[in-house]
Parts: structure tokens; sequence; C-alpha cells
């Protein structure tokens, strides 16, 4: 369609003899060593500005400026009339183009799987990676330390990228008797130790087998052409996939019943502590089970992040007590299920409260000229209060003891677990655990190690990367630092990518009293877990609604930010 302006004349000059008119006039301005004046506004621009409409201003050519240049780039004068302004400029100092492909090879791939929780989340941590290396800066007002321990860490991660600058070519292309060593050594719970430092870490078979060995994890449903993990914000990822069950009914009921039977040899294997812990994905919440003696607490527990109000009065319907630990009650009772009796005193004392604010107005004699709230307008606001929780860290609910038992019921039973549209309608939520189960796949971490060369005061040096990808459980972390420790000679450095949702998992919880930790050992020892993790995942949580997100190490000693 032809673009009408007032006064617009298309007899205007072709760009050929424009841009041969505008060299002229350089050449003739740079001979004279004067300043030289701006060439006269096409017709078009002209006409353009008589009409009103916003134009931008042609770039100075080379030489019209003054300081002219191979380097100054030349712009299109006839690319459109309404032109916007560009994009920010690129930095004018980058890496060759090698080592910038290298380096955007180790951008996070899992990014997009937490977009959701970004926009209810505004007190996420921001990460930012270094474009010329597989470095990552953090910017953080999250806790920091150094010790020769980290902290307990139950977020799952994503991904994690180690640097080192000594390679990490031990990771790579293991011996098929190498990996099946691993996996039995997995099965059988096998104690590996290793010395303090590895000579020649390439070499070392143990090493080997032990890195397979804490890559893996254990899975239900399992359906290889179908991402399990993460479930929340995922519908992007699975969108296109191949669900069969999806409109099928019968096929719908023999997935959920399937999957009862692993959730319920999960919590078995759990409360007889032969399973130190586990999680529940679904694609709305997810759920950390953890056995008795972990996290510093005595009961069972089970923490299950984000809720919504409807969740909650549903699990208050079914009888299930649970508690709000990052919610201040601010002398009232926390939000649990109970008898009638229960109710009759929270109500009465939320009555009482009412009219004791009310008795300074009758003090005065004016308590007929106000109008006193009444009971319906009193509940509507704390609803409001409940809903504006939802969806956030602070809906995080806590059950405990025998009430983890009726929650699992609960689960097993509730309807709204599973989606009922979507790409996501009719499957399972996803069962992650560190030992075996029944019905469960065992799966492993994808590991690579890559060289590649990052900027120094000098010129270019090597460096060294290892990264893993997957859903890397807690367990797995301190498995995989503790190799890292006599392969690369206690020096390393690692970013770490939670899974937002489960970031709040690390809240410290209330404590009935201090275990001993002699006797938890004892009690969780046919667990799975090595006796450093195990005493790591024993510890009380410490990083509150945070997580690890970057440590170094450095002569053995550890320095992490959260």
């Amino acid at each position: 369609m032809a673009f009408s302006v007032p006064g617009y004349s298309p007899s205007f000059k072709k760009p050929p003899e424009i841009l041969r008119l505008r060299r002229k006039r350089a050449r003739s301005q740079g001979a004279a060593a004067s300043p030289s004046p701006l060439l006269p506004e096409p017709a078009p621009r002209r006409a353009a500005l008589a009409a009103g409409l916003p134009l931008r201003p042609f770039p100075a050519a080379p030489g019209r400026s003054g300081v002219g240049g191979p380097a100054a780039a030349r712009r299109n004068p006839f690319a459109r009339l309404d032109n916007r302004p560009r994009a920010a400029a690129e930095p004018p100092d980058e890496p060759p183009r090698d080592q910038q492909e290298a380096a955007d090879r180790f951008l996070d791939s899992n990014r997009e799987n937490d977009l959701q929780w970004d926009e209810m989340s505004p007190e996420r941590t921001a990460v930012t990676a270094l474009p010329q290396t597989p470095q990552v800066a953090y910017k953080s007002d999250g806790p920091s330390s150094e010790g020769t321990e980290l902290p307990v860490d139950w977020s799952i991660k994503t991904r994690l990228l180690f640097t080192s600058s000594q390679p990490f070519a031990w990771a790579d292309h293991l011996k098929a008797q190498e990996e099946a060593q691993g996996l039995v050594q997995h099965c059988r719970a096998t104690e590996v130790t290793l010395p303090q430092s590895i000579q020649d870490p390439k070499l070392s078979t143990e090493l080997r087998c032990a890195f397979q060995q804490s890559l893996i994890y254990w899975l239900h449903p399992a359906l290889s052409w179908l991402p399990l993990f993460p479930r929340i914000g995922a519908d992007r990822k699975m969108a296109g996939k191949t669900s069969p069950w999806s409109n099928d009914e019968t096929l719908q009921h023999i997935l959920m019943s399937d999957w009862s039977v692993s959730f319920t040899s999960l919590y078995s294997l759990l409360k007889t502590k032969l399973c130190p812990y586990f999680y529940v994905c679904t694609y709305q919440f997810t759920v950390l089970f953890r056995a008795a003696g972990l996290a510093g607490s005595d009961a069972v527990t089970a923490l299950i992040s984000p809720t919504t109000r409807g969740l909650r009065e549903a699990m208050k319907n079914e009888g299930i007590e649970f508690s709000l630990p990052l919610i201040k009650e601010n002398g009232r009772k926390k939000e649990t299920s109970g008898t009638s009796l229960g109710h009759a005193e929270e109500q009465a004392i939320s009555d009482e409260d009412e009219e004791e604010s009310f008795s300074w107005l009758e003090e005065m004699g004016v308590q007929d000229k106000i109008k006193k709230p009444d009971t319906l307008s009193i509940k509507l606001r704390k609803e409001k209060h409940e809903v504006q929780m939802d969806h956030r860290p602070e809906s995080v609910v806590l059950v405990k003891g025998i009430n983890t038992f009726t929650l699992l019921n609960f689960l097993i039973n509730c309807k709204s677990l599973v989606a009922t549209s979507g790409p996501q309608a009719g499957l399972p939520p996803t069962l992650l655990s560190p030992i075996a189960f029944r019905g469960a796949t065992m799966q492993m971490l994808k590991a690579r190690s890559v060289n590649v060369k990052s900027q120094a005061p000098s010129g270019y040096k090597d460096q060294f990367s290892l990264e893993i990808t997957g859903p890397i459980l807690p367990h797995c972390v301190h498995s995989v630092t503790m190799l890292l420790q006599s392969s690369q000679s206690g020096s390393f450095s690692a970013g770490l990518y939670p899974h937002e949702p489960t970031t709040v998992f690390n809240i410290c919880l209330p404590m009935d009293n201090v275990l001993d930790k002699e006797v938890v050992h004892k009690e969780l020892a046919n667990c799975g877990l090595h006796p450093k993790t195990l005493d790591q995942l024993s510890q009380i949580p410490l990083l509150g609604k945070s997580s690890l997100r970057n440590v170094e190490m450095s002569d053995y000693v550890y320095n992490w930010r959260s």
C-alpha cells in the first residue's frame, strides 16, 4: 500500500546518486580541513518531517564528524521512514568467535523451565554468565561463608558447572567395565573412599567408577521421549510430544495405578529408614519427603511448595494437620485442621479479639456512630491475605509424623494432582529418589567435559570445565564435590542452578529436641548414602529460602554463596 504524505514528491534521487554525493562532499570537506556542514535532508525525509512523522537522524558517515574511520558503521538511509532506535551496541572487546561459541554452549539450557516461577518469585537471586568463559558471576544478598564442609542444600539442581585449572578428561569415555562397576557399586551402596589427591586422575579406575556411581538416580514414570523433570512450567517443552493417554481414560487409570504402587513403595522404604528422601513433582507443586533423622527432625517430614488456598483447604478437609513455617501467626493459631472444638476455640478467640478492638469506642460513647465490620467482611479480609501468598515461597506447608501417611493417601486420591488439559494431561507426577523402589527406572545424569580459552591479563589461558545436567538430587551434589576434591587437588569452582520452586525446602524447621548424630547414623546406616553424605543431610538447614549458587574450593577449603 502506498504511503501518502502531504507535500511528498516521488521524484527523489536514487540511492547510488545520493551516496555518490555524500562521498564527494566528505572528500571536499576533508581536503579543506574544516568541519563539514550536514548534507541537506533527502526529499523523502523532508516530506516526512513536514508531515510531523518521527524520524531518527542518520548516523554520521566516516569523515563527517571528524572522527571517521573504517570502524564507523554505515547505515542504509533508505531502509524505511519510521526508523526505530537500534538495540544497544555490542561490547567492543569480545573473545574470538570460536571461544564465544564455546562459551555459548554453557548457557543455562534449563532457564525456560522456571518462567512461571520467575514471575511469582521476586526474591529470586540474579545470575549472570560471563560471555567469554563458562565461569559464573553471582549477585546475591544471601549468606556466604567458608569452611571444610558445605551447608546442606535440599533444592533440586538442574545443572552444575565445574571449572578448574586442571583437566576433567578422566570423566569422559568410561570403559564398559568401569561403567558396569559403577552401576554395581550404586546398587550395593558401596562406600568408596579416595585419597586426598590423585596424581593422574585419568588412570584412576576407582575414581571413574565412583563418578559413574554418583550420577545415578531413580525415576517413575519413565518415558524416554518425554522430559519428566521439571514439571512446573514445562508445558512448552512437552508441547507436541506424543501422549496416547491424554484422551484414553483406561490408560490413565493404568498409569495412576502403577504410580500409586510406586509411591506407596517409596513411602514404606522411607518410613523404615531404607530410603533417605524422595520428591514428588507435580505440574503445580513439589513435595519433599524426608526420613526421620534428616534435617534435624526426629520424625518423618513432608514439605509442599508452592501451595494454594484451595489445596490447603482440601488438606484440612481430609484431616491432615499441617503448619506454615514462614507465616508469622501474630498470636493466633496456626493453620491446621482439627476437631470442631478446635474450630470453635479459634472462632471464639477471633470474636474476642474483634470485641476488644472496638471496646475503646464504647468508652468514648461513639460506638453507635461507627459502623462495625460484619463477620463476612472480616472473613473476606482473611481470605484475601491467604490468597495473596498462593504460589509464593511463603506458602510452603510442613506436614510431620503420622500426618505424612494421611498426606500419602490424600495425594493418591487427589484428582487435581494430575492435569486435565494441556501437554501434561493425564500424566502422573514424577517420583525422584536416590535409591531403587518398586516400578522405578534407573537413570543417569548427563556429564561432559569441555576445554575452552578464557581471557587473562597475559592473553588467553586454558580453562577446563565439567557440566552435569538433569534432576540433580542433594546427595549427588555432595558426592561429586567429594570426588572433585581428590581429582582437582582441592581447587575448583562451581556454578549451581537450582529448580527455583524447590529452594524453599532449605528453611529451618521448628525443632523439639536435638538429635544424637551417632544414633541418626546408626538408624540410617542402610539408607544407601555415603556416611559423609548422610552426615551432611543430617544437618539443620541454614540457607532459608535461598540455595547454593556459587561454590569455590581452594586448598581444600570451601567458599560458598547463596
